[in-house]
């Protein structure tokens, strides 16, 4: 016999609890369910481990290379079995206290273990237990994508699911030596932390650049500090085919038609990521899907099949979204509101902050230079180097650059591009002013504290009217 609930949810990550959670305050039952581990993605194979160990590799880096004159370098024993276990253990008491003791005793919510795939316009089955929904939520999110490289099937490689606990893939061993195919956010970070660690790292990007959508002093300048420590970026290569030769895994390519072949202990692919939607029975219900399979939304997350929802990296970039954990459970609530509260709510993707954790980070929001112009604002845009911010040099950290980009008219601030110490948590500075349509102007008139990172932004706003290389500290 079916089980009846308000809301049945594909998934346990971010936007599903996030619509659960919202589902019960409107006193609505709510039911998620889970192929994997509870929590999703984020908690148990992405951002919470990744930032994990990033943070370790930084402290053996910095111990093998100070800053500071005076500050002898210091050679740190690196047990990665050990450095795995207690990041095991972090991902096991965030999941437990963020996800599992939630829902326990929650009378208007439940999770069912196994993998859910429709059956029926309101009916979704899981391991033969039928659940029934008077609204449907996907939020399945997303998985790494394996590209149709030719012996790819022939060789053992590890994705960024390398990260998780608890799971055959698990990676136990620290690589001597470590190929990665792509040069995205996955591939710089985890590039840096194996190199940090230990590892030497090759990474393969097919495109002229790394961070293609970037602005391209955020490329320039990232690319400078990954090389500076030793790692190897390959632009402007074609990947044609892997095999394995003895204890390493080569990788044949091309690069300006010459053939070029690239040998490691490990190979990493980190090409992307497809959405979780052929699996689940999807077509049952005529959820319509883009050509890359994600679900295709309206504004206020509804599918082409009106009583199913989509929310989460499962949509993609439908409604301007992007793929990230607070994005998601942001618009699991709205879901929630919408489909069980009599909402019309329509959401805003127009700002949304994000950070590499790449040392330095990457931090960017709003609009690139080149998107205000396809926009058909008359740009005014300045990129500053990080050595001008007092903060940069006290620290002995002057890596990086500011970029802010502004329509020239009006001088609202369209977006801002931060390479540097902290960017991500500076960014979030740009992203409240492009909130609340700041300018130029507002930006250098905020007092800021001395001497902080931030400062970057009113230095960067200064260079509209002044040359910034000669201010004194704190001056306007």
């Amino acid at each position: 016999m079916a089980e009846r609930f308000d809301l049945v949810i594909l998934g346990s990550g971010s936007t599903a609890f996030g619509a659960a959670l919202r589902a019960a305050e409107l006193g609505k039952t709510a039911v998620m369910t889970e192929a994997r581990t509870l929590g999703g993605t984020c908690v148990n194979r992405g951002c919470l481990p990744s930032k994990n160990l990033i943070e370790a590799a930084r402290i053996v880096w910095e111990a093998g290379h100070p800053r500071y004159p005076g500050l002898q370098p210091v050679r740190m024993e690196l047990d990665f079995e050990e450095l795995i276990r207690q990041k095991d253990q972090v991902i096991h008491a965030y999941r437990d206290r963020k996800y599992s003791s939630i829902i326990e005793g929650a009378d208007k919510i439940k999770v069912y273990d196994g993998h859910a795939s429709f059956v029926g316009d309101h009916a979704v089955s899981i391991d033969g237990r039928i659940l029934e929904g008077d609204q449907i939520l996907i939020a399945t999110g997303t998985r790494p994508s394996v590209p149709p490289i030719e012996g790819l099937d022939q060789v053992p490689y590890l994705t960024s699911d390398l990260l998780t606990s608890d799971e055959p893939q698990e990676l136990f061993e620290l690589p001597r030596s470590l190929v990665i195919v792509g040069g995205g956010y996955i591939a710089l970070e985890l590039g840096q932390m194996f190199q940090r660690l230990g590892s030497q790292v090759t990474i393969l990007e097919r495109g002229e650049k790394i961070l293609r959508s970037y602005e391209p002093e955020v490329s320039l300048a990232l690319t400078d500090a990954l090389c500076s420590e030793g790692v190897d970026i390959v632009t402007g290569v074609s990947v044609q085919r892997v095999f394995q030769e003895g204890d390493q895994a080569v990788v044949l390519a091309y690069k300006k038609g010459l053939e070029q072949r690239f040998r490691a202990e490990r190979l990493l692919v980190a090409t992307g990521r497809v959405p979780n939607t052929d699996q689940i029975g999807i077509e049952k219900v005529g959820v319509e899907l883009d050509e890359r399979g994600f679900v295709q939304v309206n504004e206020e997350l509804r599918t082409s099949v009106p009583h199913v929802w989509a929310a989460g990296d499962v949509i993609g970039r439908h409604t301007d979204s992007q793929l990230a954990t607070p994005v998601g459970a942001h618009d699991g609530g709205i879901v929630a509101a919408n489909a069980l509260g009599g909402e019309d709510r329509g959401v805003d993707h127009a700002v949304i902050p994000r950070t590499i954790f790449t040392d330095p980070q990457v931090a960017v929001v709003g609009m690139t230079e080149a998107e205000g112009i396809a926009r058909g604002h008359r740009c005014w845009c300045s990129t500053i180097p990080v050595e001008l911010v007092p903060r940069a040099g006290a620290i002995r950290d002057p890596r990086g650059i500011a970029k802010m980009v502004a329509d020239d008219d009006s001088n609202k601030v369209l977006g801002v591009s931060l390479v540097m110490r902290d960017a991500g948590e500076v960014i979030h500075e740009a992203a409240m002013g492009l909130r609340f349509g700041a300018t130029i102007d507002d930006f250098i008139d905020l007092i800021h504290v001395y001497p902080t990172m931030a400062e970057a932004l009113k230095i960067v706003a200064i260079s509209r009217y002044k040359d910034p290389k000669k201010l004194s500290c704190c001056a306007e």
